[in-house]
């Protein structure tokens, strides 16, 4: 797929149905096409955040290069601790903490690892993966195809998880209401998203653009949730599983006081951007530049220096960057 193949579309709310929008910010994709810069609003109904325009459906895989997967083989270790902590975060929910035949469902199961461990403590697992550039699998059931269209239409699952699937999504609600009829009778919808109401989501430029195209808050996923049967039993604002540092937190708060909108232009380039402009190659050398680069502005090193205690008040005031939420089918 090339730049002449892509396609955009303006959408509605996909929560209210809303075509009333704020615009919130503009920022490029950092990742792999800097050149393309992307809007991201907010019903003014209900608040929910998203991307408009947006890349159609067929236009995405452009945006998911087969290197977007390659990171869960680098950082196995990491990957690994993860699909435990992951499983900690429901397993109490789970009556008697008896798994034995019960059934999980895994949407986004990238390249398995997560199934596969599931699978090791006894589950009974399958996966959705849609992406043609993720890794084969062999060893359990996976479905080819979105969540919505899978051939299962009633009660079957005992949890269905989605770790940081949804914001990915181009209809969030049809995989609410999909998951709401997929789910046994006190059965769980455990997911993962990032946070809207955050500082880094909202205004530090911090969520993956455009592979991110929805973004939530508890209100948000409130109204998803009760629509479709399902109560909130669980809301965790955490970083033990994923991370959304609130890298220029500082410079954000010092544009503030003086009346003015961070725009992303006004942020310090990132480590990968500043390498790709001077095309540096990732060495010592390299990196010393980059905080020499970093160091010529005193707020970004003051900025650095309090950002972990920034981050647990975060996580204390519940506003931090990424929740956890735990829904059960009533």
């Amino acid at each position: 797929m090339n730049m002449n193949n892509l396609y955009f579309e303006k959408v509605n709310c996909n929560l209210c149905g809303f075509n009333g929008l704020k615009k919130i910010y503009s920022m490029p994709d950092r990742l792999y096409h800097p050149d393309q810069w992307f809007t991201v609003v907010e019903c003014q109904s209900c608040g929910l955040g998203f991307v408009n325009p947006r890349p159609t459906f067929l236009t995405m895989p452009y945006y998911y290069p087969s290197s977007f997967y390659e990171d869960f083989e680098r950082n196995k270790k990491f990957h690994n601790k993860r699909y435990r902590k992951e499983y900690e975060v429901f397993k109490h929910y789970i009556d008697n903490n008896d798994y034995k035949g019960k059934f999980l469902l895994d949407i986004g199961c990238a390249n398995g690892d997560f199934p596969r461990y599931m699978i090791s403590l006894g589950w009974n697992v399958e996966g959705v993966e849609i992406s043609k550039n993720s890794k084969p699998i062999y060893d359990f059931k996976v479905y080819n195809q979105e969540f919505t269209k899978i051939p299962v239409n009633y009660p079957f699952y005992d949890v269905i998880t989605a770790w940081a699937v949804l914001e990915h999504t181009h209809d969030p609600m049809s995989y609410f209401i999909k998951a709401g009829n997929l789910i046994k009778k006190g059965g769980l919808f455990v997911f993962l998203v990032t946070n809207f109401k955050s500082v880094s989501s909202r205004y530090l430029f911090r969520e993956d653009i455009p592979r991110h195209l929805y973004f939530f808050t508890e209100e948000t996923i409130r109204k998803y949730t009760s629509s479709v049967g399902l109560e909130l039993v669980k809301v965790d604002y955490s970083d033990s599983i994923y991370t959304m540092f609130p890298v220029n937190w500082l410079l954000y708060y010092f544009y503030r006081l003086r009346g003015k909108k961070l725009e992303y232009k006004n942020i310090p380039l990132s480590r990968g951007e500043y390498f790709l402009k001077y095309q540096l190659s990732k060495t010592i050398f390299s990196n010393f530049k980059y905080a020499a680069y970093l160091g010529k502005n005193p707020l970004n090193i003051v900025s650095m220096l309090f950002m972990p205690a920034f981050t647990k008040y975060q996580i204390w005031s519940k506003n931090y960057g990424i929740v956890t939420y735990i829904a059960k089918k009533i």
